[in-house]
């Protein structure tokens, strides 16, 4: 030490034999991921960006599936809330107009081959194979509930027949707007009818020919009984 001293050395030992630890390079190598590195199993990584390193992937895509899920339910809970307010639309109806086998516009039953009269609606008479002709729904508020095509308005629109009713030769609308006129645009009367001006109030331009010569006035020019000849029964 004293030597040191003489020779005014700053410290003991010579500078070189001085040694400064260092941190150890990293090896090179594949690098081991620690628990810390790979993220823990319960950890909730669905706010953050996901890494391939990490499990958070699959945790997101089930939070996404239960917000869509949420949503979902929301929406269909709404939807039958504004059903119940504000009524469930009715579905279009059914088209239930068909040719009867005398070729006249009928009414088509459920099983969609039976077609009835259109008079055979709402009479309280089963006619079609599941009373699909008695509906309630469609009997309730007649003519306005009855399909289109099977009701001919009469000269004064209060009152109405049936299609069928029409041109059938006897005074259905109280006024023979069903008989008489374009709008009912009836053919001229046929082999069984006798053409005249009748006396009664239930026909209008024609009588059944079995009238005719019976000893009573049908016609006002009693045609039915001079000239009408008698070759039917009633």
């Amino acid at each position: 030490m004293e030597y040191a001293k003489d020779h005014k050395l700053l410290t003991p030992y010579p500078a070189s034999s001085l040694v400064i630890p260092s941190k150890p390079e990293e090896e090179a190598g594949p690098r081991l991921l620690d628990d810390h590195s790979l993220g823990s199993p319960d950890e909730d990584c669905c706010g953050e960006c996901c890494r391939p390193s990490c499990g958070c992937c699959s945790r997101r895509a089930v939070c996404l599936s239960s917000i869509i899920l949420a949503v979902g339910t929301v929406l269909a809970v709404v939807g039958v809330i504004l059903a119940v307010v504000f009524g469930i639309p009715k579905p279009p109806p059914v088209n239930r107009v068909c040719r009867t086998a005398d070729n006249a516009t009928g009414f088509l039953c459920d099983d969609r081959v039976t077609c009835i009269p259109p008079s055979d609606l709402c009479n309280g008479v089963v006619t079609c194979p599941k009373g699909a002709d008695e509906d309630t729904d469609m009997c309730s508020d007649l003519p306005n509930n009855l399909p289109g095509g099977l009701v001919f308005r009469c000269g004064n629109p209060q009152f109405w027949v049936f299609t069928d009713k029409k041109c059938n030769n006897f005074n259905d609308c109280g006024d023979c707007s069903d008989e008489i006129g374009p709008y009912a645009g009836c053919a001229p009367c046929g082999v069984y009818w006798w053409s005249c001006i009748p006396v009664d109030f239930q026909y209008c331009s024609c009588i059944p020919r079995c009238l005719c010569r019976d000893g009573r006035q049908h016609c006002y020019d009693w045609s039915d009984e001079y000239t009408c000849p008698k070759s039917l029964t009633c």
